[in-house]
């Protein structure tokens, strides 16, 4: 196999399993391999590490791939090079065939384990394993790389001994039956190890897109886990999008004062242009959560997305409230994730559900947190058990702020009834939606964050 072939599928390995990896990173990856060369496989797993891996959870990614990737092709390289063949068939003539190629039957007999790992990695590319993206296709592909191997002439051979009711027959048949089974396991191990470098990454991604929209009411004990891992790692995909503040240049209107100024000292004469830059807002964040009963869950997944965002959000203030409004920012930065919460859930949300005392509350005690920065995000159903919505407190709340955003579990269609207040606070909101799963919770603070520039 080529080196460049090998550097590509490397790559795309790296790209199923959700490791970013650019055209500009694909380029360098390939003039530091010319520099490393093929030969030190510590060295060049080193090497290459440099250039693709650019977080510690992409290095992991890396190191348990190349693992896989390369002992498969080592084999199959060693292979090539005693039969002086190629095992990706790079130099098969243009219609596609290899006269030099051993059919099933043939290596089986020969029972040179190189060859076999060659004719497996040949099979594997003429069948299209490398597009396998779940495990249950292993069989598919093993049958698959089978007929490119030649399995018909085995099992034409198996069905004449079969019809030959003679013992000599029934003993080879027996041979033939053993020789199908061995290279059929051959087979789906390759396809299997072929699913865990190629698939395995898409078939977790697939996963992770369907729990992210599964609704969060739905959620059992064992999603919550894995949501958890999920929340991280939306997290870490918005502080990637937001951390770096984008300093637009030679773009805009030229700012002729600083323009003349710095070029002074060279007559006048505008060799280092400036250009007006728009100022920009450092986030930040109050987070006002409903925690009664209904509403408890969605708050968990928000608090815990949101916490994650410190480094993009460092000015974050969280409150909890069922009947009176509680600081809980010291809880969730002492206390742990998890503590915090069910400290939260135990001493925050027992007590009829009132928005009148928990904006009151807001008055008195945290007023002062509010200001031109600030984007207030509410998490509720505004049900207020038919109590003072105060939504003269309200209004002068989001009159101060930025931006105010609610996100309401409840569908839009129940909004007003009964004791909901969600219509008499959409006015006077920049943003109003339902929050149902974690994809619409992703959506709705990557909004909030967009507004930051």
């Amino acid at each position: 196999m080529s080196g460049e072939r090998t550097l590509t599928d490397f790559i795309r390995a790296l790209r199923s399993a959700q490791v970013d990896v650019s055209p500009a990173e694909a380029i360098d990856a390939a003039r530091a391999l010319a520099t490393i060369g093929y030969g030190d496989r510590a060295l060049m797993k080193r090497g290459l590490k440099g250039v693709l891996a650019k977080s510690e959870t992409d290095g992991e990614t890396y190191n348990r791939l190349f693992d896989l990737f390369f002992a498969q092709r080592d084999v199959a390289e060693n292979g090539s090079a005693q039969h002086g063949g190629d095992a990706a068939g790079d130099n098969r003539p243009a219609d596609g065939s290899d006269p030099r190629a051993p059919d099933l039957l043939d290596l089986a007999e020969q029972g040179d384990d190189a060859a076999i790992a060659m004719a497996l990695e040949r099979a594997g590319r003429d069948a299209g394993v490398q597009d396998i993206r779940f495990s249950t296709q292993t069989g598919y592909f093993a049958q698959q790389m089978m007929k490119a191997m030649g399995v018909e002439r085995l099992e034409k051979q198996l069905l004449d001994r079969l019809r030959t009711q003679t013992e000599a027959a029934e003993a080879d048949a027996e041979r033939l039956m053993e020789i199908r089974r061995d290279m059929m396991g051959r087979a789906r191990a390759h396809a299997q190890q072929q699913f865990d470098v190629y698939g395995a990454g898409q078939t977790e991604q697939f996963r992770e897109d369907v729990l992210a929209e599964k609704s969060i009411s739905a959620l059992d004990l064992s999603d919550i886990r894995r949501m958890n891992v999920l929340v991280a790692k939306l997290a870490r995909k918005l502080a990637t999008r937001h951390s770096r503040r984008r300093r637009r240049k030679n773009r805009g209107k030229l700012d002729i004062r600083r323009t003349l100024r710095s070029n002074a000292g060279l007559g006048g004469v505008p060799f280092d242009l400036h250009w007006r830059q728009k100022r920009r807002d450092r986030p930040k964040f109050m987070v006002i959560c409903d925690v009664s009963g209904s509403v408890a869950r969605y708050v968990r997944f928000l608090l815990l997305l949101v916490h994650s965002l410190k480094e993009v959000v460092p000015d974050l203030h969280a409150y909890a409230f069922s009947a009176r409004l509680k600081d809980v920012g010291d809880w969730l930065d002492t206390d742990g994730f998890e503590a915090a919460m069910a400290r939260i859930i135990k001493d925050i949300s027992f007590g009829s559900t009132d928005y009148g005392q928990a904006l009151s509350d807001l008055r008195v005690d945290h007023w002062q947190e509010i200001d031109r920065r600030t984007t207030i995000i509410i998490l509720g159903d505004g049900r207020s058990n038919y109590g003072d919505p105060r939504l003269d407190l309200f209004r002068e709340a989001t009159s101060r702020a930025k931006q105010t955003i609610w996100l309401c579990p409840e569908p839009r269609s129940v909004w007003g009834t009964g004791d909901s207040e969600m219509l008499r606070y959409e006015p006077h909101c920049s943003t109003m939606v339902q929050v149902s799963n974690l994809k619409s919770l992703e959506r709705a603070i990557d909004t909030a964050l967009l507004a930051y520039g």
